[in-house]
């Protein structure tokens, strides 16, 4: 046994955080615009937090 274990990343690309909640690019976009999704700017890169994006879902739950 290896004892590696997965790591849920910090941050991900903005296809990735798009996937992983089911919308598209240009909605993700929108929700970044508006302050719903936090973004942190490495190099010019731009990356979705993944804390974010769980929150942001846990808001939308009925």
């Amino acid at each position: 046994m290896s004892g590696h274990q997965a790591v849920e990343p910090i941050c991900v690309r903005v296809n990735d955080a798009a996937r992983m909640i089911g919308i598209g690019r240009t909605k993700l976009y929108e929700l970044i615009s508006s302050g719903e999704l936090e973004t942190v700017k490495i190099g010019k890169a731009t990356r979705i937090t993944t804390a974010s994006l769980h929150a942001l879902v846990n808001r939308q739950r009925l």
